[in-house]
């Protein structure tokens, strides 16, 4: 089975980081300039400084770090010393800028949000794929995803080591409870073979027009609602909020009935949970939390010359 589009440093992750910066800016300046800076420092002064850790962690976001400084229009070097999904170790740094100091300090902000929000990410979901190393099951990320960061955020997840799920509503199915509710007849909702059934359908036919691979995934919340929708033959059945029995029971009742389909588990997949979950034999793990729970990692801008001209 194919799987979601893995996101990379590609255009489309050029142009939200862009974006991102350019609203970043706006935010810092409006349409004047950083007067601290402007009052305090000459305008030739020169210098440089370094990008560098105060944790440990997963670094992520180096790839888009030249398009963040192409962003502020500076005269402004930049040297990478690391690379994205690497071990961030404490005081060394990962990054080094040299310019001028004006706009050293005006940019200083803005990379280090964004760097440090990236490898807060890659390191929460490093932290998930570790707890379930060795086993098959791979772990995902899902569409809880901060507004405009989305492909950011999933770019950092895959620094970690996670897989990326799809990444909007245009690539790809994923039939849920309030689909079935709504999309039946007579005031009688659609039954969960019924939609995959459609879904199937739709894509043979429509498949030419999609922009990416049209996987059929369903949400299933019972055991019954699993045994209905297997003959069906989806890619993926999304078991949702399942406990460690019922989980287990899905698994068998799949190898039992279509073994082709890939069984994701969802919903209370936590740090500590994670591990039991994988044990089942699912292939795949979903969580929100590698990206709405992930912590902002700490980055510092630490000088190592601005002589004053």
């Amino acid at each position: 089975m194919s799987d979601y589009v893995t996101v990379t440093a590609d255009s489309s992750v050029e142009n939200d980081t862009r974006l991102l910066v350019r609203l970043a800016i706006a935010e810092d300046l409006s349409d004047s300039v950083d007067w601290t800076s402007v009052c305090m420092v000459d305008d030739e002064q020169s210098g440089g400084c370094e990008i560098v850790p105060r944790e440990s962690g997963v670094c992520a976001g180096l790839a888009i770090l030249p398009w963040i400084v192409e962003e502020f229009e500076a005269d402004l070097e930049l040297e990478v010393l690391s690379e994205d999904g690497s071990a961030l170790i404490p005081g060394q740094a990962i990054a080094r800028l040299r310019g001028n100091v004006r706009d050293l300090l005006t940019s200083e902000r803005t990379i280090l949000n964004l760097l440090s929000r990236l490898c807060g990410v890659a390191t929460q979901a490093k932290t998930y794929v570790d707890a379930i190393a060795g086993a098959k099951a791979s772990v995902y990320d899902t569409r809880k995803t901060t507004p405009g960061w989305r492909l950011l955020e999933k770019y950092a997840v895959v620094c970690g080591g996670g897989r990326n799920h799809r990444r909007g509503l245009y690539d790809g199915f994923l039939i849920k409870d309030n689909h079935l509710q709504l999309g039946g007849t007579a005031g009688q909702p659609m039954s969960p073979r019924e939609a995959v059934e459609k879904a199937l359908k739709w894509r043979g036919g429509q498949v030419q027009r999609m922009t990416a691979p049209s996987i059929v995934e369903i949400e299933v919340d019972t055991l019954d609602q699993l045994r209905d929708v297997l003959s069906a033959g989806p890619d993926i059945v999304l078991i949702d909020n399942f406990s460690l029995d019922d989980i287990r029971a899905a698994v068998a009742l799949r190898d039992q009935l279509n073994p082709k389909v890939e069984l994701e588990v969802s919903g209370n997949v936590t740090i500590d949970t994670i591990a039991a979950i994988a044990a089942t034999g699912v292939e795949r793990i979903s969580s929100g939390a590698l990206t709405h729970q992930a912590t902002s990692l700490d980055l510092g801008l630490d000088w190592y010359d601005a002589a004053a001209s």
